[in-house]
């Protein structure tokens, strides 16, 4: 009898664990899936003005975290988990090697952004159990505010009004003798 309830207890532990294990292979199932998923970022990249492509062409940093944030486009999520200590560690030299012509206030608050964003995808891809969808959302929130710092950037070589008032003073006088001129003839 005691081996009976012996074989008894030693099948229904055998069940449960077989269940358990079904139970947990599901879940992998799911989350390899969600890690191989590709991330699709439905914002366009901002394009520089060419003034400020003339400085961002001098500045290695900001190559170097273009071609990164390029390659976030269409990766999966565990290529992005595997790049982003490196991708933290750009963004946070950019943070630190602006060059003078574009240092202003809302272009160094934007690369703080930046690279606040990147220091969390790495901190969420280096979790014990990381949450792709997690990482998805900040991959696409860090290609959006590297789109916001290429706006600070054009900005900084917009013409302000005064200065369009000035052009527009200088084009009309430029008419008005142009107009003088001709009617002497």
């Amino acid at each position: 009898m005691k081996k009976f309830i012996l074989f008894i207890s030693l099948l229904a532990f055998v069940c449960c664990k077989t269940e358990q294990d079904a139970e947990k292979s599901a879940e992998e199932a799911v989350d390899t899936t969600a890690f191989q998923a590709k991330i699709k970022i439905e914002d366009n990249e901002l394009a520089l003005r060419p003034e400020a492509r003339d400085y961002a062409l001098g500045w290695v940093e900001f190559i170097t975290a273009q071609n990164e944030i390029e390659k976030l486009n269409n990766s999966t999520v565990n290529e992005v988990m595997s790049n982003a200590g490196a991708i933290a560690q750009i963004m946070e030299s950019l943070k630190t090697s602006v060059p003078d012509s574009l240092r202003s206030v809302p272009v160094e608050a934007r690369l703080n952004v930046v690279n606040t964003k990147a220091q969390l995808l790495r901190q969420y891809s280096a979790k014990q159990e990381p949450d792709a969808e997690v990482i998805a959302q900040t991959t696409k929130e860090l290609f959006q505010e590297f789109n916001n710092l290429k706006l600070q950037m054009n900005e900084i070589f917009l013409k302000s009004l005064e200065d369009f008032e000035k052009e527009l003073d200088e084009f009309e006088q430029q008419e008005r003798q142009k107009d003088t001129t001709s009617e002497d003839f």
